[in-house]
């Protein structure tokens, strides 16, 4: 308790240079907290908010899609805010709201098999390039 009161005489008697200087930090330390936090948790979600959107606004007839409550199904029809889904073997039609479309399950995979055949390209040319060097090498040996 004693020390409670020692550090608060202390604190108030301090300078007024001392008292402006501490109220500078503070703000300082405020903006950089600030702009922490919107660079690390603002602009990632919004950035990920506007894929989300188009996404969406992407939807094709025939696309395969996954709702955020986890029912696959294949789109049949595109209307403004909603859309028509066939889900089962029975194709059971569902209308939804084109919020609640968690992923396009055909982007995705047309993506990966682009990403796939960029890496396989990726290797392709570094074995060509490794190859040309090996036979540069046999060429200066000789």
């Amino acid at each position: 308790m004693e020390s409670i009161l020692l550090f608060a005489q202390t604190a108030a008697s301090g300078s007024a240079a001392n008292q402006k200087s501490s109220s500078i930090q503070m703000i300082v330390l405020m903006v950089v907290l600030f702009a922490l936090m919107y660079f690390m948790m603002i602009r990632p979600q919004k950035k990920r908010q506007k894929e989300e959107q188009e996404m969406r606004n992407a939807l094709e007839i025939g696309d395969e899609i996954v709702t955020i409550g986890g029912i696959v199904g294949r789109v049949v029809t595109i209307r403004e805010n909603d859309l028509i889904i066939e889900t089962g073997a029975d194709r059971n039609k569902m209308k939804i709201e084109r919020w609640a479309i968690n992923t396009n399950k055909t982007k995705n995979e047309q993506h990966q098999k682009e990403v796939e055949a960029a890496r396989e390209a990726a290797k392709e040319k570094k074995a060509a390039k490794k190859a040309e060097k090996e036979n540069a090498d046999k060429k200066d040996n000789k």
